[in-house]
């Protein structure tokens, strides 16, 4: 088996079987897992028919990510969040550009919603991560079974997991950046505010570059505030 997709879920029932859905037409050749956090409505029983395993993971999406990840048959991996969609052709794409030497990457990113600032939202992500050479779990990171074990795995903090991860693995090499767009919902920008989100994002960003706990980071962005007491 070639890819296997990793999902991670908490209480996702509004959007999981659109989710899995959309990549019905990719197996058998590649693996759908659903690594739940404890979902206390229907996510697990609606995922159960729509995907390979569906596994029990302690919360925590860098924690349920990689539990996914031990679960996998795939020589690549791919890191999808419950409300992103891949390009029809993602596969054939992370097919042709994943060499030895350049064994992980992401895709370029659209954010679905209403709001005008969500389309250069999305513009800002992707030059953001051409620049810096890291990545965001919007963007659907893939990379080689070998390379996610060489960079020790996603680091079981509370945020920031993909940052961590796209450090290390770019000691490995720099990220594939495809242009294909992956499709991820923009509701957490839409519900706490566009401008605010951003504000808040940046602010935890740049919290976490001057060490700050990714704990405390966490019940922040839960919090949609770090101003609120």
């Amino acid at each position: 088996m070639k890819f296997s997709i990793i999902i991670p879920t908490l209480n996702e029932e509004k959007v999981i079987q659109s989710c899995l859905l959309a990549l019905q037409a990719l197996r058998p050749d590649c693996q759908i897992i659903v690594a739940d956090g404890g979902s206390s409505d229907n996510t697990k029983a609606i995922a159960l028919p729509l995907a390979d395993k569906v596994i029990n993971s302690e919360k925590g999406r860098s924690r349920q990510m990689n539990n996914g990840a031990a679960e996998a048959k795939g020589e690549i991996l791919i890191f999808l969040h419950a409300d992103t969609y891949l390009p029809d052709n993602a596969l054939q794409l992370i097919r042709q550009h994943t060499t030895e030497k350049n064994p992980w990457g992401r895709f370029d990113i659209q954010l679905s919603g209403d709001h005008s600032l969500l389309k250069i939202i999305a513009l800002l992500m992707i030059w953001r991560s051409r620049l810096s050479g890291i990545a965001t779990g919007d963007q659907a990171i893939f990379v080689t079974r070998q390379a996610f074990a060489m960079a020790g795995r996603y680091p079981e903090i509370d945020l920031m997991e993909d940052i961590a991860l796209c450090k290390s693995l770019k000691k490995i090499s720099r990220p594939v950046c495809l242009p294909a767009k992956v499709i991820s919902s923009g509701r957490r920008w839409e519900y706490n505010g566009v401008c605010r989100t951003i504000l808040l994002m940046w602010t935890l960003r740049l919290l976490y570059f001057f060490g700050a706990d990714p704990k405390r980071l966490a019940h922040f962005y839960r919090r949609g505030s770090i101003w609120k007491r």
